[in-house]
């Protein structure tokens, strides 16, 4: 009778874990794009510190961009960081960012904004994102830039991987990424569905992969991390920094999260990002502690 009993258990645990896998998995092909794109809730207006661009994405959807520019004259072709955010930000969220960077380093600063956020026309989906990336980048080219810079943090860090990988013409100066994940179907393993890995290629629309895409990519790869994110592990951005064909120094920052790399990194980050921006040597300083302290990754 005991061992009737435990089978039964057992058969309906088993039949438990394959409802929920299968509810799961389904629900993730349904629902992929509100789980990448988060657009929030609330607006932002306008920040005095930018100047504001109406543009076009590649597929002609109306969008639009933040343009910051340094206290100082411009050269004639400066350095153009554009800068991709992550999925439940704004790009007006980020002009004080792109403010001090543009102060520190003299650069100017294009924060793009994707459909579906703040009042842009139109749904976020894998395919748009990039479009509207292309968009921001054809803006950037009419600047005349000597150097283009790509900078994205988290969903960004992928969307600005992919543009990368699409500028064999005239590719850019640096790829900056700030709390990357390896790829779409590594973080949708971490939902803890089982089948994923094995039914992944057939379900998704989401196909990014910066971990493949480094691999390949001719360009030097600045990453950072903050030690504490609970969202993407800092071991993701450690491993696309390995990855890459051409290193940069990575940046590990120690007790900051997801979103507050910059506030806990201090000076230490901006010496970092300046840069990797402007293609100056990073002071011995900075890495050398980061060497030490990229030893030991959670």
């Amino acid at each position: 009778m005991g061992a009737r009993r435990l089978l039964t258990f057992a058969g309906i645990a088993v039949a438990a874990v394959v409802v929920w896998a299968v509810f799961t998995t389904v629900w993730l092909w349904r629902n992929q794009e509100r789980v990448v794109f988060q657009p929030p809730a609330v607006g932002a207006p306008d920040p005095a510190a930018a100047r504001r661009v109406e543009i076009r994405a590649g597929d002609g959807n109306p969008t639009f961009a933040y343009v910051v520019t340094p206290p100082v004259a411009v050269a004639a072709r400066p350095t153009v960081v554009l800068a991709f955010h992550g999925n439940a930000d704004l790009a007006a969220w980020q002009v004080p960012w792109a403010q001090e960077l543009a102060q520190r380093s003299g650069v100017v600063v294009v924060v793009a904004e994707y459909r579906g956020y703040a009042g842009v026309v139109g749904k976020p989906t894998y395919r748009s994102a990039a479009d509207d990336a292309r968009g921001a980048l054809a803006f950037v080219n009419t600047l005349k830039p000597g150097r283009v810079v790509l900078y994205g943090h988290s969903l960004g860090t992928a969307i600005a991987a992919e543009l990368a990988a699409e500028m064999t013409a005239q590719a850019p100066s640096a790829l900056v990424l700030q709390s990357p994940f390896t790829s779409a179907r590594d973080m949708a393993a971490r939902m803890l569905v089982p089948v994923v890995s094995a039914v992944w290629s057939r379900i998704t629309r989401v196909h990014y992969d910066t971990h493949k895409l480094v691999r390949l990519l001719d360009v030097p790869v600045w990453v950072s991390h903050g030690s504490l994110d609970l969202t993407i592990p800092a071991r993701m951005g450690r491993d696309v920094s390995d990855a890459s064909r051409r290193k940069g120094p990575f940046l590990l920052v120690q007790g900051a999260g997801h979103n507050d790399v910059a506030d806990v990194g201090g000076e230490r980050y901006w010496q970092w990002l300046t840069s990797a921006v402007t293609g100056n040597p990073v002071s011995a300083a900075v890495t050398e502690l980061e060497q030490k302290r990229g030893r030991s990754l959670p």
